[in-house]
C-alpha cells in the first residue's frame, strides 16, 4: 500500500500530459474498500520522475525475424523461446530471401541480449504452435499448438525441449485429440487447456494434466471447461491452484465467466472472486482472457470483446483469491500481458482509452499496438462502463508513456500486429506479424530495453513539428507561435526558439505532450532587433534527442 501511496502521489505531479480527469465513485462490486486518488495519464517514461515506473525504450533493436506470424513467446534465463506459423527466419534488416535466411518451421529460439537466433535449437513442427511455455525451475519449455509431429516424431499437439541441450525430450508425448492453446507447468505435472475432448485415449473436456516424465495421464485432475475453449493459463504462487482462462462460461458445471481457478491437485474449483469478463450474449457479443501472467501475488490478464465496446482491455487480481487489484477498459482487442518490474506492457490494436483519461476515439479510428501500465491501482475508471461489465468506476492503472509503432501485418488477415509479449527484468520482446517497427523494416519479431541497455536514439516526432508563426507586436516585440510534437517515450519536452539564423536560444518553454494531447504554445520574443526575422523552433527529449523545425515566416 506504501508503494502504491508513492506512485499515486508522483503520478499526480505529472498530470499536465492529462486530457481529463474525474471524481471518483463506487464500483458496482465491492473492492475491499480501496480508495484511491483519481489519477490521469502518467508522466513515465524512459526518464520519468522520481517514484513513478520507469518504461523500456521505443528503440527497436536488431532481432532476428520470421516470415509468418509470432503467437507465442516464453522467456528462460536471456532466451526466448517463440512459436507461431512461420517457415523461415533471417537476420535483422535483411529481405526475405537472404543468402543467411534458414529454415525454421513453426518454432525457434532467440538472444534477448543480441537478437541473434541460438542455432543450437533448430526444430520444426509440422503445424502451427499456440503456446509456449517454461516449466518454473527453467529446465524445459513446453509447446502446445496444432502439430502432429516434431522433428518427423509423432508428438500430438504437445511437446517439450530441454533447455540446456536445446533438444526435444523424446519420453514426452502425450496423444492430445485436438488443438492445445494454453499451458501451465510444474516440475512434475503439465497442465494444459485448449479445444480437445480425449488424451492418450481418455475423456477430457478442454482441460486435461499429464506427468512431466513421461506424458501419461494424470486421473485425479479431470476439471471441466464445459461451453467452449481455454486459451490462458498460469500456476498460483506456491503452485497449489491452476488459473484458467478463455471463452467458457462455466468450468466444472459452475457459471464461472472466462476466468477461473481450480485446485493443481484434483482439479475441483477453487476460489475466485471477481467477474472481469461480462456474461456472453450471443455468439457475436461476447469476451474472453488471451493471456495470463502471474508476477508476484498477483496475476494479470488480457481480454478480447467481440461486439460493440464488449471487455477489450485488461485486469489484474489476486493469484490467491480472484479479488480484482484493477481492471483497464481500453477499448482494442488484448492479445498479450507480461509484467516487468513496476510497468505491466500488453500487445492489443488500443483504441479508446478514455477509462484511463487517455487517447479517446478518434475518426477515422487509429489504433495503437502497444502499452505501458502501471502494476498498482492508481486511480478509478473515468468513463461509462462497457457493454455488460460487471464494474463501473472500479480501480484502474495509470497508462505509462511508451508507444513505439508497429506495422500491420498481412499474414494472418486479421489486419493486425502484434499477438505476443515477454521478456525478462532488462528487455521486453514482441512477437506477431508486423511488418515494420517505428517506420524500419523489422518482420514478426522486436526486442526493447531498459535506458541503461537501450540506443535512447527515439526522440521527438518530425512529422509533427510544423514551422512556428511569427506575429508582428511592435517593432521590437514579435510573438512565435507553434504547436508541441510529441515523443514516443518521453512525456516532457523542452523546446528552443531560435531567432534567424542563430544557434544560442533566445527563449525555452518546457511542456508534456503526448500524440492525442499536443498544446499550442508561443513565446515572445521582446527584444528583436530592427528589421525583418524569422524563427525555428529546436525541440529536445531528456535524452538529448534534438529535432529542430523549419523556419517561420518573416515578420518585422
Amino acid at each position: 500500500m506504501e508503494q502504491g501511496i508513492r506512485l499515486v502521489k508522483a503520478l499526480l505531479r505529472q498530470r499536465r500530459a492529462s486530457t481529463r480527469a474525474g471524481l471518483a465513485a463506487a464500483a458496482v462490486v465491492a473492492l475491499g474498500g480501496a480508495s484511491f486518488m483519481p489519477v490521469a495519464t502518467a508522466g513515465a517514461d524512459t526518464a520519468p520522475g522520481v517514484g513513478t515506473p520507469a518504461t523500456v525504450s521505443a528503440d527497436p533493436l536488431p532481432t532476428w525475424q520470421v516470415d509468418g506470424v509470432v503467437w507465442s513467446m516464453a522467456t528462460v534465463g536471456n532466451t526466448v523461446y517463440a512459436t507461431g506459423k512461420f517457415t523461415k527466419a533471417r537476420p535483422p534488416g535483411t529481405a526475405p530471401g537472404n543468402a543467411k535466411e534458414v529454415t525454421r518451421n513453426n518454432i525457434l529460439a532467440f538472444d534477448l541480449t543480441t537478437g541473434n537466433l541460438v542455432t543450437s535449437f533448430a526444430h520444426s513442427l509440422d503445424g502451427q504452435g499456440l503456446r509456449i511455455v517454461a516449466s518454473p525451475d527453467g529446465k524445459r519449455v513446453y509447446v502446445g499448438g496444432e502439430f502432429t509431429t516434431v522433428d518427423g516424431k509423432a508428438h500430438n499437439r504437445l511437446a517439450a525441449f530441454d533447455t540446456a541441450t536445446g533438444k526435444l525430450v523424446d519420453a514426452f508425448a502425450p496423444k492430445v485429440g485436438n488443438k492445445v492453446r494454453a499451458i501451465a507447468a510444474t516440475t512434475s505435472t503439465v497442465y494444459f487447456g485448449g479445444n480437445f475432448f480425449n488424451v492418450n485415449g481418455k475423456s477430457r473436456t478442454r482441460l486435461a494434466a499429464v506427468k512431466a516424465s513421461n506424458g501419461a495421464n494424470v486421473d485425479t485432475w479431470r476439471p471441466t471447461a464445459d461451453d467452449n475453449e481455454v486459451f490462458a493459463m498460469a500456476l498460483a504462487p506456491g503452485g497449489t491452484r491452476v488459473l484458467i482462462g478463455g471463452r467458457f462460461q462455466k468450468l466444472n458445471g459452475a457459471e464461472h465467466v472466462g476466468i477461473g481457478a481450480v485446485s493443481a491437485s484434483n482439479g475441483a474449483s477453487a476460489e475466485w472472486s471477481s467477474r472481469p469478463i461480462p456474461t456472453k450474449q450471443d455468439d457475436e457479443h461476447y469476451s474472453y482472457v488471451t493471456d495470463l501472467f502471474v508476477s508476484g501475488d498477483t496475476v494479470f490478464g488480457s481480454a478480447d470483446g467481440e461486439g460493440g465496446h464488449w471487455f477489450d482491455g485488461r485486469f489484474a487480481a489476486k493469484a490467491a483469491d480472484g479479488e480484482l487489484t484493477w481492471l483497464d477498459n481500453c477499448y482494442g482487442a488484448t492479445y498479450g500481458i507480461f509484467a516487468q518490474s513496476q510497468a505491466v506492457y500488453s500487445v492489443s490494436h488500443a483504441h479508446a482509452c478514455e477509462s484511463l483519461g487517455a487517447f479517446p476515439e478518434t475518426k477515422p479510428q487509429t489504433w495503437h499496438r502497444t502499452l505501458a501500465e502501471t502494476k498498482v491501482a492508481t486511480g478509478r475508471d473515468q468513463a461509462p462502463p462497457g457493454s455488460n461489465s460487471n464494474y463501473s468506476k472500479q480501480p484502474i492503472p495509470s497508462l505509462l508513456h511508451w508507444f513505439p509503432t508497429l506495422a500491420v501485418g498481412t499474414f494472418t488477415k486479421q489486419n493486425q500486429a502484434a499477438w505476443a509479449v515477454t521478456g525478462n527484468e532488462t528487455y521486453v520482446a514482441i512477437g506477431g506479424e508486423f511488418p515494420k517497427v517505428n517506420g524500419k523494416g523489422q518482420q514478426g519479431l522486436v526486442r526493447f530495453a531498459v535506458k541503461a541497455k537501450a540506443p535512447n536514439k527515439t526522440g521527438p516526432v518530425k512529422a509533427d513539428l510544423a514551422a512556428p508563426e511569427a506575429v508582428k507586436l511592435s517593432s521590437t516585440r514579435n510573438k512565435v507561435n507553434w504547436r508541441a510534437t510529441w515523443d514516443m517515450d518521453n512525456v516532457a519536452l523542452t523546446y528552443e526558439v531560435l531567432r534567424d539564423s542563430g544557434t544560442v536560444a533566445i527563449g525555452t518553454v518546457k511542456q508534456n505532450s503526448t500524440f492525442w494531447n499536443r498544446p499550442n504554445l508561443s513565446f515572445t520574443d521582446a527584444a528583436a532587433p530592427k528589421g525583418k526575422h524569422t524563427y525555428k523552433i529546436r525541440v529536445k527529449d531528456p535524452l538529448g534527442n534534438t529535432l529542430t523545425s523549419a523556419a517561420s515566416n518573416s515578420v518585422g
